[in-house]
């Protein structure tokens, strides 16, 4: 006897979500927990599991539909329930190619742990292309099927090259949308869904009811690369990536000590200011499914190395954009570090209700005057900050920023300061 698999609440106040990728197709055998789906919401992407083991048997929305939350995802056959008139050898032959599935599953499972609860493996399931949904969404508006791409990346990975190329040497026409180099006229609509939507709704309302200020400096990071490099080698023998972003935050938290005011909120009607006593710091990040905000918390009660190792796993979460709701809640203050992809000076915009947003430019060896009036090379990062005009001065994020500027210049000043 069929049964309906009901879409479960995701949480967050979720209603819908955008069918991404099915990871199953119809007939075939599942087993319990096994991947049925990837849905993007407007927090992250999101796995759907099966709840029983089964057939699935009919598949209710195609890829890119919107699915509504406590509604038929996908009909199934439970296990051990193949109709009254099915015999019992097929029964008997359908419960063992469960037991087959189920223990390659458990196999598979065992054998690519995850590094942490939230994190998700980067391997294709069986017979699943390696791609990212905004490489299948071209595929799907080309009407190609993407398990025919053979991919060009590490392991197979279809890449939107491959999909054009394959388009080209197939019966399929480019669309405007791939090929607009080759097409004159015309327009394309996308709709903004998912986490665009909450990043364009989110701008919007900081720009329109916080009175942005920026403030810039130069930060000479001479001592902290080479104490970097240093540390580099020896960590990464414990799979330790040991980058920049630690000493930021760590000396961030110790700024915060000094300057609170950086560390809190202030109520809609500008009336109450809310200190936090956790530096729970935010990192933004330039993720598949767009930009994820997820901060690591209490840094103030955190070594470089903690720090390391939760910048390492929610980096990976989030440029799979699977980042765990508690993740993206609760943080303080941001760093964006936009100088990885280029740009010296930005005017970050503040991930409203903080009051404090960082944008960190790209490294640049530049000429600078030593103590003697020498000319020598020196590593030089600008900085931008934004701040809520409301309640942080000129003065304050002037005085702050110094702070932290001499930790990171002096790295020997960070270490007597940590507690």
């Amino acid at each position: 006897m069929s049964i309906d698999f009901i879409l479960p609440d995701i949480g967050e106040g979720i209603v819908e979500c955008e069918l991404v990728e099915w990871l199953v197709k119809e007939g075939e055998i599942i087993v319990e927990d096994q991947p049925i789906a990837d849905v993007m919401t407007d927090k992250a992407l999101v796995q759907i599991p099966a709840m029983h083991s089964g057939v699935v048997e009919k598949l209710y929305y195609k890829q890119g539909e919107i699915a509504k939350v406590h509604s038929p995802l996908f009909a199934m056959t439970p296990e051990g329930d193949t109709g009254t008139n099915d015999t019992v050898a097929a029964e008997t032959e359908v419960k063992a190619q469960v037991d087959t599935v189920k223990t390659n599953f458990v196999a598979k499972e065992v054998a690519t742990p995850s590094a942490a609860p939230s994190s998700v493996k980067d391997e294709p399931v069986s017979g699943k292309a390696l791609a990212s949904p905004a490489v299948r969404r071209v595929a799907r508006e080309l009407d190609i099927n993407i398990h025919q791409v053979e991919g060009s990346g590490k392991k197979g990975r279809v890449y939107k090259g491959d999909v054009v190329a394959y388009s080209q040497n197939g019966s399929s026409v480019v669309s405007a949308v791939v090929a607009n180099s080759t097409v004159i006229g015309g327009t394309s609509v996308e709709p903004i869904r998912g986490i665009k939507k909450v990043m364009a709704t989110a701008m919007q309302n900081s720009v329109s009811t916080i009175p942005h200020f920026t403030y810039c400096e130069e930060i000479d990071l001479t001592e902290l690369i080479a104490l970097r490099g240093e540390l580099k080698e020896v960590y990464a023998k414990q799979d330790i990536k040991l980058t920049m972003m630690p000493f930021f935050m760590k000396a961030m938290s110790l700024a915060i000590k000094e300057y609170p005011l950086v560390n809190s909120k202030v109520n809609d009607d500008c009336t109450e200011l809310t200190y936090f006593n956790d530096h729970n710091i935010g990192m933004a990040v330039d993720s598949k499914v767009g930009l994820l905000v997820p901060n690591i918390k209490q840094v103030q009660t955190k070594s470089i190395l903690d720090l390391a190792n939760d910048i390492m796993r929610l980096t990976n979460d989030a440029r799979s954009g699977r980042v765990a709701s508690e993740d993206l809640k609760g943080g303080t203050i941001t760093i964006s570090n936009i100088g990885a992809i280029g740009g010296t000076v930005a005017t970050p915009i503040i991930n409203k209700p903080e009051v404090a947003i960082v944008a960190l430019g790209k490294l640049q060896k530049l000429p600078r005057f030593n103590e003697q009036g020498e000319v020598e090379a020196r590593s030089i990062m600008q900085v931008s900050w934004s701040g809520d005009h409301r309640v942080i001065d000129g003065g304050t994020i002037a005085r702050f920023c110094n702070l932290w500027k001499s930790f990171l210049e002096k790295p020997s000043h960070m270490l007597v300061h940590m507690s």
